[in-house]
């Protein structure tokens, strides 16, 4: 008997899984992960690419930069102060050109800290004016090669192919009013004033810098109350002003040597005589409030009238320089310049408000109205009713940020109605002037006053360039009906 055990027959070995079968599954759990990684990457390079979203979040990067630069022990001439809310709200009103501070620009910060003030201005008129005519070129691309072809013709303006020239020529632009108005102020400082060359050429380029930029800094205390009767100061910085708040398409339109009115776009005649007509008002109005007044123009020569009356029209257009303490105002002086700073200056410029093109669509569309017109006119041409009702929706939302704005201050402060729906109007029209009260505001009120000066800055540009992208043409019509207006 053999003690060797019988071992059972050896099964077959099973087959191993298919080759080709695991690369087609690993290649389909790939094509997953990557459909989902490529969605979530589409979805953030939507956000970071659209114009309307891209705007705000550059904007926004900008002043977190500023903010930071601005805490440095280097920025502020006390190294020790608390200063994480006045670096941001500083940045803040830098960047969105606006002017109001929490604090004394002038001795609260370093000449390093003035510096980084001065390019956070000059970053954000730059980048305000050059968004803004690129966002206007894109809306007019979108409306076909018909209506391209028939724009480019009657605007005789840049096209989309033409970008690396925009940049250029706002660049050019910018950099000559500056550097005029900086010669005329700096010169003006080293004679009448006794300072020595390097300050008078720092204060001229602060002043130039912040004057085209629509910003109202001032390295000095006082701003500009002590050169109120000063018209080598007070008329350079003026003019600055006037040409930043036209914006580059009215500019680049006059240095063509469209210098004749009837060969003049509607936005160019909207803006032209616009800005004529609110100068005129605003000056004979201020003037009239505040001639005789002793806290005013009252003790000042005719000269000093005449130029505190004059800068009185023009600062309010969101420039934010004051010759005069709007604090010792009159009321009716302040309604004006509630006026005045609500409606702002021209389209693709650096200045502030709901825009003089907006103001004005808005007054011909109730004129034509009244007249019993259907078709809204202006120098024989006829405005969309897309237009009309994009500058309806940029006037109705400013509306609702300054009450908006001006409720919660009424309610985070102690101030009077007058004072707090100066300083909301002030802060959305990117203007900075103030009654004197933003030095005691509590950091509530201050964080109501950021918001209302961002989006003031960049809610009415990207607001208008949303609507415009996003107007689509409707294949139907649904019945209409009349409800009772009035």
């Amino acid at each position: 008997m053999s003690l060797r055990r019988s071992l059972p027959p050896s099964e077959p070995a099973k087959p191993g899984p298919d080759p080709a079968s695991v690369a087609a599954v690993q290649k389909m759990l790939r094509d997953a992960k990557n459909e989902r990684e490529g969605r979530k990457a589409n979805v953030v390079r939507r956000i970071m690419t659209h114009p309307v979203r891209a705007v705000p979040v550059a904007f926004l990067m900008v002043i977190l930069i500023g903010a930071a630069l601005l805490m440095l022990p280097a920025s502020r001439t006390d190294p020790d102060a608390d200063a994480f809310l006045d670096s941001l709200f500083t940045s803040v009103s830098a960047v969105c050109v606006t002017g109001l501070v929490t604090v004394d620009t002038a001795t609260f910060w370093t000449p390093f800290g003035h510096v980084v003030i001065l390019a956070l201005i000059q970053v954000g008129g730059f980048g305000i004016m050059t968004l803004a005519t690129l966002l206007a070129l894109l809306v007019r691309k979108s409306i076909g090669l018909r209506g391209q072809l028939v724009a480019q013709t009657e605007t005789h303006t840049l096209n989309l192919g033409d970008v690396r020239a925009v940049l250029l020529r706002v660049a050019k632009i910018m950099s000559t009013f500056e550097a005029a108005t900086a010669a005329i102020l700096t010169a003006r400082f080293w004679i009448a004033y006794d300072q020595n060359p390097g300050t008078a050429l720092w204060h001229g380029i602060f002043h130039a810098i912040s004057a085209f930029n629509n910003a109202g800094f001032s390295v000095y205390s006082n701003n500009l109350i002590g050169f109120a009767e000063d018209p080598w100061i007070i008329t350079p910085i003026c003019l600055a002003i006037i040409a930043g708040g036209l914006g580059f398409p009215v500019i680049i339109q006059l240095t063509r040597g469209e210098t004749k009115p009837r060969n003049w776009t509607v936005h160019l005649r909207l803006t032209i005589y616009g800005t004529l007509f609110l100068l005129i008002a605003g000056m004979a109005l201020f003037a009239a409030f505040e001639w005789n007044r002793n806290e005013t123009l009252g003790p000042l020569s005719l000269t000093g009238k005449i130029l505190g009356s004059f800068a009185g029209s023009v600062f309010p257009r969101t420039a934010g320089f004051n010759s005069i303490d709007y604090g010792a105002a009159a009321p009716e002086t302040l309604m004006v310049t509630n006026i005045l700073m609500f409606i702002g200056g021209g389209s693709a410029g650096t200045a502030g408000g709901i825009k003089i093109t907006t103001f004005l669509v808005l007054g011909f569309a109730i004129w034509n109205e009244v007249r019993g017109r259907d078709q809204v006119t202006i120098a024989h041409r006829s405005v969309s009713s897309s237009s009309q009702r994009q500058a309806l929706s940029v006037a109705l939302l400013g509306v609702a940020a300054v009450v908006i704005g001006t409720m919660l201050l009424l309610i985070f402060t102690d101030y009077s109605l007058e004072k707090v729906l100066f300083e909301s109007i002030s802060a959305f029209g990117t203007v900075g002037m103030s009654t004197g009260i933003t030095y005691n505001l509590p950091p509530s009120a201050e964080w109501v006053l950021m918001a209302l000066m961002f989006t003031g800055r960049i809610g009415t540009v990207t607001v208008a360039s949303a609507l415009a992208l996003s107007a689509r043409p409707r294949l139907y019509r649904l019945p209409e009906e009349r409800p009772i207006i009035g």
